[in-house]
Parts: C-alpha cells; structure tokens; sequence
C-alpha cells in the first residue's frame, strides 16, 4: 500500500507486499540566437503551427530575430542614456528607440528603424525597479508589471474592476506615475510544474512515486488510489485526478493532471541529474535496471523473471516483472528503466534497501495499452 505520510510502519508496509524530498525545475542560460538554416525543423514546424506563417515566413522570421538580438546588443551599449529599448514591429522591421534626435542616424546605420521616445530603457527599468521594492504591498487584484519598449510606459496589469487598487499601489510605490499604464487582464498566473518520474505525490494522507509522464498525466500503480481520488504533488499543490486505476488482478493506474502540470519524458536520479526517456523496448530476462522512487531515490538490479503472479493479502497481480533492485514504502508506482528505455511501475515486493529484496513491477505496454496512454519521450 502507499506509505502514510506520518507513519513509521515501514516493515509492516513491506509485510503487506507493497511499496507503496522536492526540485525546482531549471532555467535554460541564455544562448546566441541561431541562423534560419541552424534550426531544427521541429521549430520551424512548431513557429509555423503556433504563429501562423508558412515555411519560408518562419525562416524570414528567424532571421530577423537574429537581426533584432545582435542589434539590441550593439545600441544598447553605443547609444547609452539615449537607447530606448528595440522591438520587432510588424514585416519583421527592427526598431529602435532613443530618447536623443541626435541618435536617430546611428540607429539608421545599423539596419534598424529609429523611433524617438520620452523615456529611456534605463528610467523605464527605475520605475519598473521601483514597483519591485514594494511589490510585497501590491494587491493581490494587481498580478504583474513589466516594461513595455513598444509603448515606452511600464504596465501594471490587473483583475478586472480593480484600476483603482493598482493605481494607489502605483501611487504608494513613489514611482512616476505618468510612465505607469494599467491594463485590465482576466488572467490570474499560476506557476507551472513539472511530472517527472520517480517525483512524490500525495494521495489524502498516503505517498506514493510517478511512474511515467504520458500526454495528459502520468501512470502508476493501481493501488495507490481509487478512480475519481483527488492527488497532489511532490510540493503537495493540486495535481489531478486519478483517472483509472486496477487492483488487485493488475497494479497499474493512471493520473489525468491540471493545466499547471507538464508531463516531461524525464526521470529523477536523485543525484541532481535526469534521465531522459527515449521509449520503451521491453528488456530480456538478465538484464540491468534501474528504478526510481520517492524514498529510496535510485536503485539498480537485473531483471530474473517475467510474467509472475504475485500473492498479496488483498488478491493476486499477474504479469509482473521479478527484480533483484530493492525498494521501500513509498516507492510504489515509480520507475524502471533499462537504459534510456522505459519498463513498468513499481507494484511490490519483500525486503528493503538495507538488506536488499525481491521487487516486483507492472510492465509499462500494458497500461499504456489498456487506457490508449501515450508515452512521453525527450
């Protein structure tokens, strides 16, 4: 069964057969934009679903993004107190803004439009600073601000009916206000997270481990919950529902997630480091696997035997796969893998990871067979 959260009934977890602490996703550091014929065809293709532009539009558009970027770079340096900030306008044009007529022909030189400003980069990024220093006495009707280089103002954007709450917080901030906009937004930002497998979540009072990320959610062990059963995540923020689950007979399910959760086709190695998630050719009897769990971390062994039917008090499970990897409460539903290819979901076992043990697991193809999942790969 999961482990209870507040139970130290480990052995007892063990004795029933079944096995049943956070990250924070990482920031990509910037790179120098690539030339048209660098990139891959999956972002000329995607550029071309999402932004609506043929192929040769998608490429013409590459290239002045590349333009766009060595230009910011050399006129925000050169043109100093003067540089208003650069933006790509409509046909792909570069434009510039200064705050000095006098820059106007340095910004002609360049390849790029000039468009004369009343504000800097500089004192657009004060009042934008200013905002920031007081930002823990913003409303909460008021959800964000950023400089806006197209219109030369700083936008402090709000929940409908509420401009006068942002307005006092803009007022109360000692920043110019006449470089301040207030745009009414009915959208509420929420923060987005990451499935990955061998992650925590949190069923009521019970933890079990992410199997693996599928389009939609993610799979895992049947009895780690019941259909229609609310979870959370590692960070214990709503994540879903369970979508299917079943056990005994079987021991898999799967979880449908919110809208703030993004399945990735990565695995936790619990050492800072990710696996990514290639497919999912079943490995032979005798071969090395590893799994991943949201108590023991990451455990290796070899695969000794296919197709067991395993005995629990609550009814038998067939089709598993017998391993000599250890594993504990709480590891439940994580996952397998050999190499780089994705095996099953951890459904129980004997032992523990300080003696070692007998683990077992449910193959991955069937679930994602029975529930018409597809598995997400990196």
């Amino acid at each position: 069964m999961p482990r209870k959260i507040a139970s130290a009934a480990a052995a007892g977890v063990l004795a029933a057969g079944f096995l049943a602490t956070l990250h924070q996703p990482a920031l990509a550091a910037p790179v120098d934009a690539p030339a048209a014929d660098a990139v891959s065809v999956e972002i000329l293709a995607a550029m071309q679903r999402d932004l609506g532009l043929t192929a040769p539009q998608a490429e013409a558009r590459l290239a002045a993004d590349a333009k766009a970027a060595r230009t910011e770079q050399s006129l925000r340096g050169t043109l100093g107190a003067s540089y208003g900030g650069t933006w790509l306008a409509a046909g792909n044009e570069v434009v510039v803004g200064v705050t000095d007529a006098a820059a106007v022909e340095r910004v002609r030189a360049a390849g790029a439009t000039p468009r004369v400003v009343a504000a800097s980069e500089a004192a657009l990024t004060a009042v934008k600073d200013g905002l920031d220093a007081h930002g823990t006495s913003a409303p909460k009707s008021v959800t964000g601000w950023y400089v806006d280089v197209t219109t030369n103002t700083v936008v402090v954007e709000s929940l409908p009916g509420a401009a006068a709450e942002a307005a006092t917080f803009v007022a109360a901030s000692g920043v110019k206000v006449d470089r301040v906009r207030v745009d009414a937004t009915a959208q509420a930002p929420q923060p987005y997270y990451d499935v990955r497998g061998g992650d925590a979540y949190y069923i009521g009072g019970s933890r079990c481990s992410v199997g693996f990320s599928v389009v939609g959610g993610f799979v895992t062990a049947g009895h780690c919950g019941r259909a229609g059963q609310a979870v959370s995540g590692y960070n214990q923020v709503a994540m879903g529902t369970i979508a299917g689950s079943s056990f005994p007979g079987n021991d898999y399910g799967w979880v449908r997630t919110n809208s703030n959760w993004t399945p990735r086709g990565i695995v936790n190695r619990y050492n800072g480091t990710n696996v990514a998630v290639r497919g999912s050719t079943e490995s032979a009897v005798g071969a090395s696997i590893c799994r991943s769990g949201s108590t023991t971390g990451w455990r290796c062994g070899t695969v000794q035997a296919k197709n067991q039917t395993v005995s629990y008090p609550q009814g038998q499970v067939g089709g598993l796969t017998r391993t000599n990897a250890c594993a504990q409460g709480g590891d439940s539903g994580g996952s397998w893998l050999s190499g780089n290819q994705a095996q099953g979901v951890t459904s129980g076992g004997s032992g523990n990871c300080t003696t070692g043990g007998t683990t077992f697991f449910q193959p991955l193809r069937e679930i994602l067979s029975v529930y018409g999942l597809t598995l997400v790969t990196s």
